[in-house]
């Protein structure tokens, strides 16, 4: 028996994971005010931020994992269940508007599937052949990202197990530092939130470290490959009015220049903001600008240097 479980009379599972354990600090919160009510939740959420930054040298090899892995051409999957699968769906889900990036590059995978993202699906997540079953899909060289408030979610082991034993890298991001299966995987981010305000609800504390690991994550995935220029989001696909004003504000931000000539710089590369871009500020035509983005794999500051040399 894993160190991380133990048996009632009825043979149920019985999860020892911080999160798990009552909170001192709320044992009242059925008792006092609203107000006071909130302000205990608030105080627990207060010290998430913290947690999240402690972990960060093991997010940031990840990161590179990862990034190492796309600029391969193989893929990053996302396993989770619950409200941990739920935040997979969502980032991943996000990352194709904002960057405008192969919704193949981070794939998520939900337990119980589709259906389970909208509504709670009963004992989903302690299908660990599922799991297994899905994480085996992936190839050598892809990453798989398990995440699971206490560790042991057996769909998010399934699919890590299954991973790892075809060549993928496997990263768990967990809310147990002291998670058993941690050591089996390459890299464990593990936040230490503990006890939620309510014993158990990991949609809390927990829920919210996930997200913004994975936020974190993905954002500095997103830079490493290229899909901003300083902090701007310049590999926006402007498919609507907004979008296409925000094209002509980042050119303006990033080269200082009229709007208007942003604008006409846009429509020359076709609404491509990474190539009026290059060309504004390498001051070569979009023709220039678009090869040396294509050679830079769609990096701007490479192919800013690109363009250079060949201006000059």
């Amino acid at each position: 028996m894993p160190p991380e479980t133990n048996r009632t009379a009825d043979t149920s599972p019985w999860v020892i994971a911080p999160t798990e354990e009552r909170n001192p600090d709320t044992l009242d919160i059925d008792l006092v005010g609203t107000l006071d009510m909130l302000r205990m939740i608030s105080d627990e959420d207060a010290k998430v931020p913290a947690a999240v930054r402690a972990v960060l040298p093991a997010l940031a090899v990840a990161v590179d994992l990862a990034t190492d892995a796309l600029k391969g051409g193989h893929q990053v999957h996302y396993f989770g269940a619950g409200t941990s699968g739920r935040v997979a769906v969502m980032d991943a889900a996000e990352l194709i508007p904002t960057y405008n990036i192969d919704p193949l590059w981070v794939v998520a995978h939900q337990a119980g599937g589709p259906e389970a993202v909208r509504r709670s699906v009963e004992n989903v997540e302690d299908h660990e052949a599922n799991g297994a079953a899905e994480g085996g899909e992936l190839r050598a060289g892809d990453v798989a990202v398990g995440l699971t408030a206490s560790g042991r979610t057996p769909y998010v082991m399934g699919a890590l197990a299954a991973a790892r034993a075809a060549g993928a890298r496997t990263v768990l991001i967990s809310a147990h530092p002291g998670a058993t299966f941690g050591s089996e995987v390459d890299v464990h981010v593990a936040v230490a939130t503990g006890p939620e305000a309510v014993a158990g609800s990991t949609r809390m504390k927990a829920g919210t470290a996930q997200k913004m690991l994975l936020n974190a994550f993905s954002t500095a995935l997103m830079v490493r490959m290229g899909r901003t220029y300083s902090n701007l989001m310049v590999a926006l696909d402007p498919r609507n009015a907004k979008l296409r004003g925000r094209v002509v504000r980042i050119l303006a931000e990033a080269t200082g220049l009229d709007a208007r000539v942003c604008a006409d710089a846009a429509e020359r590369a076709g609404g491509d903001c990474r190539i009026a871009l290059v060309s504004l500020l390498a001051d070569v035509p979009v023709g220039t600008a678009k090869q040396a983005l294509e050679e830079a794999a769609g990096g701007v500051r490479e192919a800013l240097a690109i363009a250079g040399l060949e201006r000059d």
